[in-house]
């Protein structure tokens, strides 16, 4: 293999044409499940193919023309190797997330069927890029899941300014909590609403992992609301689990712990150490312990 193709590269932009060009002068083309960097690694599944394979493989490597004019930061996979009927490599291209490539002129560009070209290569026994579309399918799925219920969680009177929010539309957080100041002007029944709504994150995680920006809009609101009001509102009755759960979450966030707060009340410290004690997730009581749960030294 050369590390310089002679065909389908330079200056020329990404085209269908210049793929039907460099796949017309190929008689063999080798397909690697790994990135360029790891062409040798012993156990990346590869395949060759010839004659009627490559026609078939030709209009799964259409693109849109022009291409994208920039190029994906990350590696790409599978590589594909294209030779001539001397075994000289004439181009060379990696896919990219299965819906680019590059390879193919000045830029990256993109796959007018990138679902096609991934279920070609399974059907020959080259999975990988199929396993990962289908993994990121059920992320996208459990992020939505998430979603959704994130929205149910929020107060009926806020719902439709949730939905808003959670999928990031211009100004909705803003109009989120105009919202809730109006809706809630005595500032007890606001942040107790809050809080309750805060409490979400911790008990809804991903196999991802993280937690969203909408979701810690209610968090963020808290924030803005004066210490002494948050204390009033949060010793005045007796708390519900989920504003337990959004309380612990408010005290151990950046934005609480890095600002110069008065310590939270001793009653309140010893309701919230018990309750995640007692009930809290591991990441909860991790937070605890090197947070409002840590031995005073006064």
């Amino acid at each position: 293999m050369t590390d310089a193709p002679t065909t389908g590269s330079g200056d020329e932009a990404p085209s269908t044409r210049l793929v039907e060009r460099v796949l017309a002068e190929a008689a063999e083309v080798l397909i690697i499940e790994a990135s360029v960097d790891e062409l040798e690694r012993p156990d990346a599944a590869r395949i060759v193919v010839s004659g009627k394979e490559i026609a078939e493989l030709t209009p799964l490597l259409a693109i849109d023309d022009g291409g994208t004019g920039d190029h994906c930061r990350c590696m790409g996979w599978p590589t594909i190797l294209v030779s001539d009927a001397v075994g000289r490599e004439i181009a060379r291209f990696t896919l990219h997330h299965q819906t680019g490539i590059r390879g193919l002129g000045s830029c990256d560009a993109q796959l007018r069927d990138g679902p096609g070209l991934t279920d070609w290569l399974a059907d020959r026994g080259l999975t990988g890029s199929r396993e990962v579309q289908q993994m990121l399918a059920r992320q996208a799925a459990e992020v939505e899941a998430r979603r959704v219920q994130w929205v149910k969680a929020a107060p009926p009177a806020l719902a439709e300014a949730a939905e808003a929010a959670s999928r990031r539309k211009d100004g909705a957080e803003e109009r989120l909590a105009d919202l809730v100041a109006r809706r809630y002007p005595d500032p007890i029944e606001r942040i107790r609403t809050l809080v309750a709504w805060a409490g979400f994150p911790p008990r809804h995680t991903t196999t991802m992992g993280g937690t969203p920006w909408y979701e810690l809009a209610p968090e963020r609101m808290l924030v803005a609301e004066p210490t002494e009001s948050i204390f009033n509102a949060l010793t005045s009755a007796s708390l519900t689990p989920s504003q337990l759960d959004g309380a612990a979450e408010l005290f151990t966030s950046l934005e609480w712990t890095g600002s110069q707060r008065a310590d939270i009340p001793e009653s309140l410290r010893s309701v919230l150490i018990a309750h995640v004690t007692a009930t809290g997730t591991n990441p909860m009581k991790f937070r605890m312990r090197h947070g409002y749960g840590a031995e005073r030294t006064d």
